[in-house]
């Protein structure tokens, strides 16, 4: 069984830590009581998730670094691994310096020492972010002082560490995941888009996806924005760029937003509204175990006179508290019919225990849905085992 994703941060890793602030302080001479970090930072780390965990060693850092930012600043710098800007799963700290999911931690106890230094604090970021992403420390400090950072971020778009690029479109990120909102910035995305522009065609496909992300966040409340947008840039793209363009609006596609799939292409001249169809749509698990996985088949026919291109994706209607159906769209695939052709869709969807959502038992629905329009009603009944 894989070992739980909460244990990145564990009793060794605070040991660890420990050692290095200590020989960190050392070098820049300071003082730093490694004993009574460990003791802090360990005690009850066992009972906690993964954020909570982040957050209980980021206090007994706040607790024991110096109170001065300036000493704190070249304490964490000191305590880095000398390796920068490697692949973000291979960071792990070794003998030689800190690297890896303790710069979490790290990222937001800098940020709270040196609050009203945003300079110096981003500067500090950028050089932690080189050894695991800084993306979660840094919306403090945006939401603090968002003209000034967005300044700031602006010199780091050429940057010759992707890390650091990344974090640019990642940190500003409206609805980041596991992390604060930039109400902001999702009211009016506008200050970013000059940040996005400038690294749309970044050389690094991470700096890409990062962008693409950023604007699947805007796309939420701003669909018309991000539409006009893909528009502009489809324009002699490249085919990184064309992309990004898909993944910045998966979120629109699965929305079925018109705009979006006109777009990216969905549909075309040669292809009615009524010319795509749900020819059958076959349930093959008709009871489902939780853990298990609901099996099923759809053909697609087109009447078109002409190749058309569709994206289709399948809706579960999930079972809530309170026996009513709660929709997802989950994303299947991009196919293109051609003309009076048909094709089999076929989908093993796993239902399994996961953190975001919790399943109850009865009757589930099923639709397909080709280019944004759902169609069929299979069924299925979950058994919670």
């Amino acid at each position: 069984m894989a070992e739980p994703f909460k244990n990145v941060f564990n009793r060794a890793v605070v040991r660890e830590m420990a050692r290095h602030l200590h020989r960190a302080a050392g070098q820049v001479g300071t003082g730093f009581d490694a004993a009574g970090f460990v003791e802090m930072a360990g005690t009850g780390l066992e009972a906690l998730e993964l954020k909570q965990r982040a957050a209980h060693i980021e206090e007994a850092l706040v607790r024991f670094l110096p109170a001065g930012f300036v000493v704190t600043d070249a304490l964490l710098r000191a305590s880095l691994h000398p390796d920068a800007d490697g692949p973000l799963s291979g960071m792990a700290s070794d003998e030689e310096g800190i690297r890896g999911w303790p710069i979490m931690p790290m990222g937001a106890a800098a940020v709270r020492i040196g609050a009203g230094r945003t300079a110096e604090v981003l500067d500090l970021l950028k050089e932690m972010t080189r050894h695991f992403s800084s993306e979660f420390a840094i919306r403090a400090v945006l939401l603090a002082e968002p003209e000034a950072s967005l300044a700031i971020l602006a010199g780091w778009l050429s940057h010759p560490s992707e890390h650091v690029r990344r974090l640019v479109s990642e940190g500003t990120r409206p609805r980041l995941p596991w992390a604060p909102q930039l109400p902001g910035f999702i009211a009016d995305p506008a200050p970013l888009l000059p940040l996005l522009e400038a690294l749309k065609d970044d050389p690094s496909d991470y700096v890409r996806r990062s962008v693409a992300n950023n604007l699947n966040d805007i796309a939420r409340d701003h669909p018309e924005l991000v539409v006009e947008l893909a528009q502009r840039w489809s324009e002699w793209a490249s085919r990184e760029r064309a992309a990004l363009l898909r993944h910045a609006c998966r979120g629109l596609i699965k929305r079925g937003h018109a705009g979006a799939l006109a777009v990216l292409g969905f549909g075309g001249e040669g292809a009615g509204a009524g010319d795509i169809t749900l020819g059958a749509l076959e349930v093959l698990t008709p009871t489902v175990t939780l853990g298990g996985a609901l099996e099923f088949t759809a053909t697609l026919n087109s009447a078109a006179s002409a190749p058309v291109k569709v994206a289709v994706d399948y809706v579960v209607h999930h079972v809530t508290a309170r026996g009513t159906l709660s929709p997802k769209v989950f994303k299947g695939k991009v196919v293109t019919l051609a003309p009076g052709g048909s094709i089999i869709f076929t989908r093993r969807h796993a239902v399994r225990p996961i953190t975001t959502r919790t399943y109850y038992a009865g009757e589930h629905r099923l639709e397909v849905q080709i280019n944004g329009i759902r169609h069929g009603d299979g069924r299925f009944r979950l058994d919670l085992g």
